[in-house]
């Protein structure tokens, strides 16, 4: 996994009435380490979106909960060529730390919307944002590994959002 990347599992505490389930903590030292969050925002996607590339040369740390469906989310060093693939559902709730300096994007996966409640650690600039784009399926973004496996059958080709799971 790409460096400072941290998946953090969500507890739900379920009963009769539903369920409640903490998505934020302050003293969550191991997740947050020293960034101090300072915005929320929520992301509804239809099935089959991908919302990619982009990343935040300034600072921005993202940490997404997928509240509802499911995403797939892929952090991309260009440096190292290291593909990180995250599968993240509303079913199993967790917070997914992404440094912002990477590539980041999502493609809702499943045949419903998802919900993405993300935390940033810097508020948004509207005059100057701190974003940098690049188009979804851009032919250069080519991994040398993915998850840490250089033996991927999708190594070494342009990624592909769409490429079928079950090959």
């Amino acid at each position: 996994m790409n460096e400072g990347v941290i998946i953090k599992p969500l507890k739900k505490l379920q009963d009769e009435r539903g369920f409640f389930m903490e998505v934020f903590r302050k003293d969550w030292a191991e997740l947050f380490q020293e960034d101090e969050i300072h915005q929320a925002n929520l992301s509804i996607s239809y099935p089959n979106i991908i919302r990619a590339w982009h990343r935040h040369l300034r600072g921005q740390t993202d940490y997404f909960i997928v509240l509802r469906g499911a995403l797939k989310i892929c952090i991309y060093d260009d440096e190292s060529k290291e593909l990180t693939e995250i599968i993240s559902t509303g079913e199993t709730p967790r917070v997914v730390k992404v440094p912002g300096h990477f590539w980041h994007g999502f493609k809702v996966v499943g045949d419903t919307p998802a919900y993405l409640l993300y935390f940033v650690n810097k508020l948004y600039d509207y005059s100057k944002p701190d974003e940098e784009r690049r188009p979804w399926d851009d032919p250069t973004l080519i991994p040398r590994s993915i998850n840490g496996n250089q033996n991927d059958q999708r190594v070494g080709k342009i990624w592909d959002w769409n490429y079928p799971p079950h090959k």
